[in-house]
């Protein structure tokens, strides 16, 4: 079966040399992508340039990505593909840099555009504004493939993060979400769009299920 995975942070520029981004190494999805591609699976894997994981990709193509929208224009690019699966793990950031300002003596806040902006400036506010949701869209690129989101929450206890997991299949009509992170606790959580879930306590065993998923 043809499938897509997508694995690593995306940035977003403050200028020319700098960046905000995330943790995310992109082991998971490589890992995902080399377990699917082993067992027979033909997988594209979008992975991020920023990925740090060094282990082995293996899967049959691999593309990169740098920013969201690099990766929303990569991922709507391949929309006619129709594969079989799509396994979104990828950790896009949040937020990127709108305007920047610097204060004068005076008080008075000034905008910057700069291609590197000096740290002669002084103290910087910079504005966040989020990011586009590429979750949201996959339905409608991929309309008969099986979707799998991810969901990593660092607060709340275990009830609220598989709510807000069934919250995100709803909302944006995946087959199911992968849970993991402080807020869920040990291992990973594999929720339906029903709300029906299973724990899994090692990364092997969360791949089993998902590829085991593509055959349901």
């Amino acid at each position: 079966m043809n499938c897509l995975v997508t694995a690593g942070p995306t940035f977003e520029p403050l200028d020319q040399v700098r960046r905000l981004t995330n943790f995310s190494t992109g082991r998971l999805g490589v890992e995902l992508a080399n377990f699917l591609t082993d067992r027979g699976h033909a997988v594209t894997l979008f992975c991020s340039e920023s990925a740090t994981y060094p282990g082995a990709r293996r899967a049959r193509q691999v593309v990169t990505f740098s920013t969201t929208r690099d990766l929303e224009r990569q991922l709507a690019a391949v929309s006619g593909e129709n594969p079989g699966g799509v396994f979104h793990a990828a950790a896009v950031s949040d937020f990127a840099f709108g305007r920047i300002w610097a204060r004068t003596p005076a008080g008075e806040l000034t905008e910057l555009r700069s291609g590197k902006i000096s740290t002669r400036q002084g103290a910087l506010l910079a504005e966040l504004v989020p990011t586009p949701k590429l979750l949201p869209h996959l339905r409608a690129w991929f309309p008969t493939a099986k979707l799998v989101g991810w969901k990593f929450e660092v607060e709340g206890d275990r009830a609220r993060v598989l709510r807000v997991a069934e919250a995100q299949c709803r909302e944006s009509r995946t087959d199911a979400c992968v849970v993991n992170g402080p807020g869920f606790g040990a291992g990973f959580g594999l929720i339906s769009q029903a709300g029906d879930w299973v724990e899994l306590a090692t990364r092997e065993a969360l791949f089993a299920a998902l590829a085991q998923g593509l055959d349901s």
